[in-house]
């Protein structure tokens, strides 16, 4: 079973159904409100979790009440959180706006994930231990790059999600001088300029791709009915990382954790919202079966 760490965000999200998504300066109205558990780091820590893979999480919590929700949740699928701090004011918030086809927009509040930091004198003894470190850009980027220096020391396997896009580019030359796999949409890789041991492109239902310094494939995904995209990626990357091989690994094992993840990806977006939409390892297996 591999040891997971997810250094990464926690947020209530706050999702609206709507026909249409709005344009500038358009007012639409919405036929549903949800309020559920979300944010990156959350999203990809109970995928992998359920995906069967021994996860820690570190990351920060407010002091409000949507603090309680988004610990019992992680808690209810066995995520460990022994290295999650909390941090006065609020935790944070997104607002998703799904419309009729599944597509998605978000906006994200930082709240207590802006606040996170680790320091070297202070650092969890579970991002040491650890497999596979995976991070995200919903928390400030000097974070990541530290939890992520101290993994690589360890031996683990260091994977970046590079979302959302548009961080300061000279924390993250950091950030990708440590990553080891690096996971991005297609958006986000072409504002991606380091070259990674292995770059793994998501592309929605087409599947995805992985480029690695002396190799190139791609994946399909199974054809699905997408209810939600919202969290799919999520539930991706946290499935990959349960799976990914140790160093060095062999190209049928990566082949293997990618098909893995695809599945799971387009599992996802059968079940609306992000923070429980991810399947367990016996629905993958179901999935790649058929």
């Amino acid at each position: 079973m591999a040891r997971v760490c997810v250094v990464g965000s926690l947020n209530l999200d706050l999702t609206v159904d709507v026909d249409t998504l709005p344009r500038p300066g358009e007012t639409v109205l919405a036929s549903s409100l949800t309020y559920a558990p979300g944010g990156k780091g959350g999203n990809q820590a109970v995928a992998a979790a359920r995906a069967g893979a021994r996860v820690q999480f570190v990351g920060a919590l407010g002091d409000d009440a949507a603090a309680d929700q988004l610990r019992a949740h992680l808690l209810a699928n066995g995520v460990g959180l022994d290295a999650t701090a909390t941090v006065a004011g609020p935790s944070g918030t997104a607002i998703v706006v799904v419309d009729a086809g599944a597509e998605n927009t978000i906006v994200v509040a930082p709240g207590a994930n802006g606040q996170l930091t680790l320091t070297a004198a202070d650092m969890p003894a579970v991002i040491a231990e650890c497999d596979v470190l995976l991070t995200q850009l919903e928390i400030p980027v000097a974070a990541a790059v530290t939890a992520a220096r101290e993994a690589r020391r360890g031996g683990a396997v260091v994977m970046v999600n590079a979302s959302p896009a548009g961080q300061d580019r000279s924390a993250l030359a950091e950030l990708a001088s440590v990553a080891d796999v690096v996971i991005a949409n297609e958006a986000e890789a072409a504002q991606w300029p380091w070259r990674p041991t292995h770059l793994v492109t998501t592309l929605g239902a087409r599947g995805a791709r992985c480029v690695s310094l002396d190799d190139e494939f791609w994946m399909p995904a199974p054809a699905v009915k997408a209810v939600d995209t919202t969290g799919a990626g999520d539930v991706f990357a946290g499935v990959l990382a349960a799976n990914w091989p140790p160093h060095p690994g062999s190209r049928a094992e990566r082949l293997a954790a990618l098909q893995r993840a695809c599945a799971a990806g387009a599992l996802a977006t059968l079940v609306p919202g992000a923070g429980d939409c991810a399947p367990d390892a016996d629905a993958i297996d179901a999935a790649l079966a058929r």
